[in-house]
Order: structure tokens, then C-alpha cells, then sequence
């Protein structure tokens, strides 16, 4: 489905209409894409806080979205997330859902959503790459999360990538002292519903936007590329 019918499409899950005031504002702003941020009861989901306000810069920028400049921030425990196109989950520390926030990101995913998950900690033996992929597992299974081929179309849906691009983070070998090659992701009907990184790109792009004229290279154009798959896939 496309994302950008992903809203209107929500309103006629069986449950019945969703009327929020994401929807409302995002309906009165005339707005593609806004930028939601899941917090959650365990961890520290409060990281990198620059990193959203330079992204919405680099979209506004590069391309045609009209864009909600300001992150909003809504709990994975209220059913409000179940009706916005994108979300954010990041974080050092212990992922454990509620039943609620299992609940609610099962669901989310099964109807057609998009989360792009970042482990802070750049360790796929780190507490946040362990417990988040544990949850995983138990949501969806031991097979669900799997490695995606650096030619999948997320590497060229608006910029050419021929795979995740390297961070400074692994080039200064912080974390596991590994280079990430490769993303991870959950696929339902053959589009990625959950993108999965352990190269911690959000730190990678916490930075102020104004920044970005120091680049040899716009490091966030990986940032667009998620966020345009996201929105037309």
C-alpha cells in the first residue's frame, strides 16, 4: 500500500473510523509527511535529538514532500501511533514492551505501517540490538527479521546507494568495531514494514542542519531514501 493513502486507508480498519488529532492537524496543515518519534516505557528513546529536524531539512531540500517541520512524539501505547505513516523507535538501553505496546506495533505493522529502528549503541551484542530483536522474535517470529540485499529498492528509491552507506561511527570504531554491510528488515507482502539498523544512523545525522556545508557528501540523502520507500511503497 501506498503510504501516502495509508491514513485514509486506517480510518476503515474493522475497529471502526480513527479520528485523531494527528489526523486533524495533518488534514488543516495540508502536509505528505510528518516526522512521529515512538517513545516507550523501557530504554531511552530520547536520542538524538537534532537528528529530525535535520532530516525534514534534507527532505524539504532534495525534494516535492510538503513537510511538517516539527518531530512529534507519541507513546507506542496509545492506539493514536496507529494512524501515522512513519515512525522512528531508537535507543541504547532495554527494549521489553507492555502489552500495549506489543499490541499496538503488531498491529501497526500487519496494516500496512513503517518503522525505521536504530540500535544507538552501533553492537549487534549490545542491549538494545539483543532485547529489541527478542521482541521481534516473539511478535513475529524467529525468521521474521532478516538481512535485505544491498540491491533492494530502498537503496535507490530516490538517491543510488549500492547498500547502507558507512558511518563515521563504524569508520572510528566505536561499538562492536564492525562495519554493517548489510540492514536488516520484516517484510509483509513483500515491502519492508520494519528497517532495522545496527550502524546507528541516527547519530550519524545528529547534527544541526546548517552544518550539513562542511560535507564532502549530504550523509542524510540515506535518511530521504528511507523515507521516500516509506512513503510510496
Amino acid at each position: 500500500m501506498n503510504r501516502r493513502n495509508f491514513i485514509r486507508a486506517l480510518s476503515f480498519l474493522s475497529a471502526g473510523a480513527l479520528t485523531t488529532p494527528f489526523l486533524q492537524l495533518s488534514a488543516r496543515e495540508q502536509v505528505d509527511f510528518f516526522f512521529t518519534r515512538l517513545s516507550y516505557e523501557s530504554g531511552d528513546w530520547e536520542v538524538d535529538e537534532r537528528m529530525p529536524a535535520n532530516v525534514l531539512n534534507s527532505l524539504i531540500e532534495y525534494t516535492s514532500l510538503r513537510v511538517d517541520i516539527k518531530e512529534r512524539i507519541i507513546p507506542l501505547s496509545d492506539p493514536q501511533m496507529l494512524s501515522v505513516p512513519f515512525c522512528y523507535l531508537a535507543g541504547h538501553r532495554l527494549v521489553q514492551f507492555n502489552a500495549e505496546e506489543k499490541q499496538n506495533f503488531q498491529r501497526y505493522i500487519e496494516n500496512g505501517g513503517f518503522v525505521f529502528v536504530d540500535d544507538c549503541n552501533h553492537d549487534i551484542d549490545g542491549m538494545f540490538a539483543r532485547s529489541f530483536e527478542l521482541q521481534m522474535h516473539d511478535i513475529f517470529g524467529q525468521q521474521a527479521l532478516k538481512k535485505i540485499p544491498n540491491n533492494h529498492p530502498i537503496y535507490s528509491s530516490f538517491f543510488e546507494f549500492d547498500g547502507p552507506p558507512r558511518t563515521s561511527i563504524e569508520l572510528n570504531g566505536w561499538g562492536d568495531d564492525l562495519i554493517h554491510n548489510y540492514l536488516k528488515a520484516i517484510e509483509v507482502n513483500g515491502r519492508i514494514a520494519v528497517l532495522y539498523s545496527n550502524k546507528d544512523l541516527g547519530c550519524e545525522w545528529d547534527y544541526d542542519f546548517r552544518n550539513k556545508r562542511w560535507l564532502k557528501v549530504d550523509n542524510t540523502r540515506f535518511a530521504v531514501n528511507i523515507i521516500m520507500y516509506a512513503m510510496n511503497s
